[in-house]
Formats: C-alpha cells, structure tokens, sequence
C-alpha cells in the first residue's frame, strides 16, 4: 500500500480548490498561481491528444476553452484523492447571447505540493445543452 507524504496531503488539497476557485471566476492569473512554471499538461480531448510544457502555455488553452463574452457557470465540481494524485472535476455550462447554451465536464489528476507540478486532463467536449441536462 502506498504511503502518502504528509507534506503533499497538507499541501494538495488546497491548491486543488484554488484552481477550481480560479475557474469557477475565471480569473487565469490565479490559475497561472496554481501551476508550478514547468507544469507538464498532458490532455485528450476532442479532437485529441496534447501535451504542454509551460504554465503560461497551460494557461492560454483554458483561456481559449472558457475566456469570452459567453455566460459562465460552474454546474457542478469535486475534488478528492486517488494515492498521491488529487483528483478534480468540474461540468461547465456557457451560453452565449445569441445561441444555445453548451456544456462540458473534464476530468483531472494532479500532482504537487504547493503547485501542480502535473496535470492530466481528459475532457468531454462541448455539448449543446438540451432540457434533460437543465
């Protein structure tokens, strides 16, 4: 079985909920706090597979996924731990003014003591919302 460092359990969680709380007000400097600055973002989402080096370069792939003028909710997000991996989850609804609104869920797993150090990513895709999903 393995142990988890006391150190990472003290230190995980917390940097977890400050990125779900960075998303959730979509405020990418606090997101860019969160990662360590050689962060290893490896993500599949349609239409596939990716793999960033940098926070900076990780930080400009959530901008372009949920930056904009479109309304924004958090619909839905936990947190918790597999081993010494904390896990994030998090379903995303956007409307713009104009059209319908759509939705998404991603997946994460991190490491990292007061920064991620790794993020992997896997992401539903964009959806239009239909009335069973509101």
């Amino acid at each position: 079985m393995e142990t988890i460092d006391p150190v990472l359990e003290r230190t995980s969680w917390p940097v977890a909920g400050l990125l779900l709380d960075a998303l959730t007000r979509r405020d990418f400097d606090a997101l860019l706090d969160c990662l360590d600055p050689g962060v290893r973002f490896r993500a599949l989402v349609p239409p596939g597979a990716f793999e960033l080096t940098t926070a900076t370069e990780t930080v400009a792939r959530f901008r372009r996924w949920f930056d904009g003028p479109d309304a924004f909710e958090v619909v839905d997000a936990s947190v918790g731990r597999i081993g010494a991996k904390t896990y994030l989850r998090w379903q995303l609804r956007l409307e713009p003014a104009d059209g319908p609104a759509r939705i998404v869920e991603q997946h994460a797993y991190t490491t990292g003591a007061e920064r991620i150090e790794t993020l992997d990513l896997l992401c539903s895709g964009f959806h239009l919302e239909t009335g069973a999903e509101r």
